[in-house]
């Protein structure tokens, strides 16, 4: 998806079709966030936060709007892995977030926002650190959308 810094809207599902899977990013004119989602948890009509497994923050707006070229198109993707369990979504061709739904967990460059552990296992959200061996055996079995 092509778009500008400070807005945008991007839905991938996981290419398997019994998996409800979806990473969800949102620029809203503050920040830019990746979320991944379980579609079983809320019909499409429902609230988008019902669905929400996990959230971490791409850029901040104000922060790339101080680059030299803030205004010129980028682009936004996002890559599966051949079984729909893991994704990575790159902003101009880099990685920014790498999500497992099988591990229920994701990392990435920002490493924030993270949240003491709830207890109950459900996603590991006390650190989301980058994790450059975790990158390059996603990208050994991935297919583009």
């Amino acid at each position: 998806m092509h778009y500008r810094i400070g807005s945008g809207r991007l839905v991938s599902y996981s290419p398997v079709r019994e998996l409800a899977w979806r990473v969800v990013f949102e620029d809203e004119g503050v920040a830019g966030y990746c979320y991944c989602c379980n579609g079983a948890l809320a019909t499409v009509d429902e609230d988008f936060d019902v669905t929400v497994l996990d959230s971490m923050l791409v850029y901040n707006v104000a922060a790339m709007k101080r680059e030299a070229d803030a205004d010129r198109e980028r682009m936004l993707t996002v890559e599966w892995s051949r079984d729909g369990q893991q994704a990575a979504l790159r902003l101009d061709g880099v990685a920014q977030v790498l999500i497992d739904f099988q591990k229920r967990e994701s990392c990435c460059r920002s490493n924030f926002p993270n949240f003491m552990d709830d207890g109950r296992g459900q996603w590991r959200t006390g650190s989301h650190a980058w994790d450059d061996a975790a990158l390059a055996r996603f990208e050994e079995e991935t297919v583009t959308l």
